[in-house]
């Protein structure tokens, strides 16, 4: 499987993950991102032995876009802490079945996880176990009973972007977990992380990290408008 190296210096590392791709190894075996990308390391830089590779964040399985590794401990420790205290930005692109009720909106849920089912619910209010999630959003087009929206998380919880479209009448195509009526071909959910910015760990500048549409015939029509 090719990767798609976005940004590569001594301290970062810039991906593309396909959709259904996990980021690291689990229980199906299949291949990983964070294997791929440690392989082309030692490969790309003639390291002897494993390289160092730090996860730093992670998107669904089923989830397509930017993934961003550290290199050394010192970036890993930096980016953790930059998406701790959420001062990284994150622009996701979402694929919506039906209609959202405005232009734009902020959604605000407590959400509990369910683990052993792997979702998560929205709670009344405030309760043991729960989280607060907020997701920022606007359209950006319309079309054949579709909508698509840019969807900016000011939280980082599970599952809390396909829960705040959801929320809305309007699950992401593909996600029977929160509402879609049929699967996609490759059972992705169109749900694209295309932008991170975050600080870099030692020049202390701002970088932004982008990825283009995927090629799911479903994404056709809102490839002339997805530029956020």
């Amino acid at each position: 499987m090719s990767l798609v190296i976005l940004h590569s210096d001594n301290h970062l590392l810039a991906v593309e993950k396909l959709a259904g791709l996990p980021i690291v190894p689990d229980e199906s075996g299949d291949d990983s991102l964070f294997d791929l990308a440690r392989s082309w390391i030692e490969v790309e830089f003639d390291k002897p032995g494993r390289a160092f590779l730090g996860v730093v964040h992670r998107l669904d399985r089923p989830v397509s876009g930017v993934v961003l590794f550290a290199r050394t401990s010192k970036a890993a420790r930096r980016l953790t802490d930059q998406f701790r205290e959420r001062t990284v930005q994150k622009s996701y692109l979402g694929l919506c079945q039906g209609d959202l009720p405005a232009e734009s909106g902020r959604v605000e849920h407590w959400l509990l996880k369910d683990r052993d089912k792997n979702r998560v619910k929205v709670c009344d209010g405030e309760r043991a176990g729960a989280k607060l999630a907020v997701t920022s959003w606007r359209v950006l087009g319309r079309a054949a009973g579709q909508t698509l929206v840019e969807l900016k998380p000011e939280t980082g919880r599970s599952h809390q972007l396909r829960v705040a479209v959801a929320s809305l009448g309007a699950p992401l195509l593909g996600d029977l977990k929160y509402g879609a009526t049929e699967p996609l071909p490759d059972k992705s959910v169109a749900l694209h992380a295309a932008a991170l910015e975050v600080e870099h760990p030692t020049l202390r500048e701002r970088m932004t990290f982008r990825a283009a549409l995927p090629n799911g015939e479903w994404w056709g029509w809102a490839r002339g408008i997805a530029d956020v």
